[in-house]
């Protein structure tokens, strides 16, 4: 299939925003070349039913369009026939099943038990909120799509989506356009083609300015979940809240009264469990409160929200149902009382509020939940370490391209230190089209037989193939010997001292919380004593190790001892009357 303009007639227009032309254009350019499934990311309110439906337009060729709920494939359909062109549904939560048209917009249920001549001739699939495809090989969209391309073996297939990182699983797609790899694991999605941030769209105008206020009165006390690269789940959340209920009364009057000082339209809040919204619900104002849950009759879901749109009902209870394929501009503040697993997710939810409206100046983000994310951070893909930990931009040295981890910054907004530990850059070989990762490791694991460096989950030395004795085993092993000795520092200091020749040196002391402490001594004194150094001391305690700290002598040391990291266990063997670090772990 070739993407191309091609305008049989006469047709009403759309002047597409830059973006969202860039987006079309990057998308002919990819198919043009090949034809791995790829991926567009555009926040909420950046119309992708717009680009959806210029991409359906210009193909040449039969498209089919899907989504997973009927109310996006309605507002897609309607954009795409706000073009004055004809297209079908297929979808029996509306009721039709046509299949003639050139273009088709169904729902993934419908279409997945369409009969087997529906799926002839197209040539381009487009997957709205994407995100959704599992990697379970038998799910309805794994079914839908190898059905389509045992039809055509070239079929084009491009999702859209707004979160592109789900928890449990990580990166949708494995490389972004931009250069980095997201992953080294299979995904349905090989590439991300373009992408869009919030705050571009906020900062040119396109969608309304969210004002945040972080726990107005009071917040709920989720510190004791833990995120395990996966969901909370609704046990955990009641948990939670179940001392917490007294907090609740405060916190819907606040939102009450914030509405009301700020004459806002339409108030929606994000709730954690089906009985923490019901109980939110008895505390708003009565006829113009209601309630949308996972099993909410259909018709009566319809209707709630027709009255929400229509302004009839001002605040609108929801248990996360409504953070996708909704769509009610006038929403002017979001409060949140639900913790949220990713930054994606967040921000999914705010930007229900940020869609333009007659009369909007703003949308007010109250967040009762105590979790401080920010409503611009990006997505960083591993683990948060620790609450002081925030969001920091490191360059790699290798590749210059700019990595986002989890780092620790002081109170200057200068970064101290960095968790990353391996570069996300990455080079697409022009011809082959090969995507080659940078390779640079910011952390690693030292090959106690070769000495190189390998990732620090690695379990075989990557150059020697030597095995390389895991981390919790060599604690286990050191614990279980006499002659060994595991110390878990709280204190690393840095001194000059002398031994019994009188010769200078510079002594590190780890101490533990009980004021026990291992020593380790340095000499600067020969010549190659500093590069001894570097390799045994500096390259894995630096705190940037992206940054070149080359120490020459003692006064060296002690100046830039801030610039070194405390190992979490040190490993000490008794050698006569003392004991000798023998290893590290960070």
């Amino acid at each position: 299939m070739t993407l191309i303009r091609f305008f049989p007639r006469m047709i009403k227009m759309y002047e597409l925003r830059p973006y969202q032309n860039e987006a079309v254009q990057k998308t002919i350019k990819h198919f043009q070349k090949e034809r791995v499934p790829a991926v567009i990311v555009l926040p909420t309110g950046a119309g992708k039913s717009l680009v959806i439906a210029e991409l359906a337009k210009i193909a040449n060729g039969r498209v089919l369009v899907l989504a997973h709920v009927k109310e996006l494939v309605e507002q897609n359909h309607q954009k795409y026939q706000s073009y004055e062109l004809e297209a079908g549904i297929f979808s029996a939560g509306l009721g039709k099943k046509e299949v003639s048209d050139k273009v088709i917009f169904g729902s993934i249920q419908s279409v997945a038990r369409a009969p087997n001549e529906f799926f002839n001739d197209f040539s381009l699939v487009i997957i709205d909120e994407c995100h959704r495809i599992s990697q379970d090989k038998e799910s309805q969209y794994h079914q839908v799509l190898n059905e389509l391309k045992e039809k055509n073996e070239r079929l084009c297939i491009l999702g859209l989506t707004a979160t592109p990182y789900r928890m449990g699983l990580g990166w949708i797609y494995e490389f972004h356009y931009k250069g980095s790899l997201k992953t080294k694991e299979d995904r349905f999605f090989k590439k991300c083609i373009f992408e869009l941030s919030l705050s571009y769209m906020i900062k040119n105008n396109f969608l309304t300015t969210p004002i945040k206020i972080d726990s107005p009165v009071a917040c709920y006390d989720f510190s004791n979940l833990k995120i395990n690269n996966s969901s909370y789940t609704n046990k955990e959340i009641e948990n939670c809240l179940k001392d917490q209920a007294r907090i609740t009364p405060s916190i819907i009057q606040n939102i009450i009264d914030l509405t009301e000082e700020n004459s806002r339209q339409g108030v929606m809040i994000f709730t954690s469990t089906v009985r923490h919204a019901k109980e939110i619900l008895k505390l708003l104002p009565k006829g113009v409160s209601e309630l949308i849950v996972g099993d909410t009759l259909l018709d009566e879901r319809d209707s709630i929200i027709q009255d929400f749109k229509n302004k009839k009902i001002k605040y609108l209870v929801n248990v996360s149902v409504l953070t996708t394929g909704f769509d009610a501009p006038h929403v002017d503040l979001i409060a949140i009382l639900r913790p949220t697993e990713s930054a994606g997710l967040y921000q999914q939810i705010i930007g229900r509020g940020l869609r333009l409206a007659p009369n909007k100046k703003d949308c007010l983000i109250l967040d009762y939940t105590g979790q401080d994310h920010s409503i611009f951070s990006p997505e960083i893909g591993e683990d948060r370490p620790s609450d002081k930990t925030v969001p920091v931009e490191i360059e790699c040295p290798s590749c210059e391209y700019k990595n986002q981890f989890w780092g620790i910054k002081d109170e200057f907004d200068e970064i101290i230190e960095h968790f990353g530990r391996q570069c996300h850059g990455a080079t697409e070989e022009p011809q082959s089209l090969e995507i080659v990762p940078c390779g640079f490791r910011f952390r690693f694991k030292l090959c106690d037989q070769c000495n190189s460096e390998n990732d620090i989950a690695a379990r075989q030395c990557r150059d020697c193939e030597h095995l390389l004795v895991d981390t919790d085993q060599k604690l286990k092993d050191a614990m279980s010997l006499k002659d060994a000795h595991v110390l878990r520092p709280d204190t690393m200091t840095f001194e000059r001292s002398f031994d019994k020749k009188g010769q200078e040196r510079l002594e590190i002391r780890y101490y533990d919380f009980d004021a026990e402490f291992l020593t380790e001594y340095h000499y600067f004194s020969k010549e190659n004593d500093s590069k001894t150094f570097y390799y045994n001391f500096t390259r894995m305690h630096k705190k940037r190790p992206e940054k070149n700290l080359f120490i020459k002598n003692l006064e060296d040391a002690l100046e830039y001892q801030d610039q070194f990291r405390m190992p979490l266990f040190i490993i000490a063997r008794k050698k006569k009357h003392f004991w000798t670090i023998r290893e590290k772990i960070f």
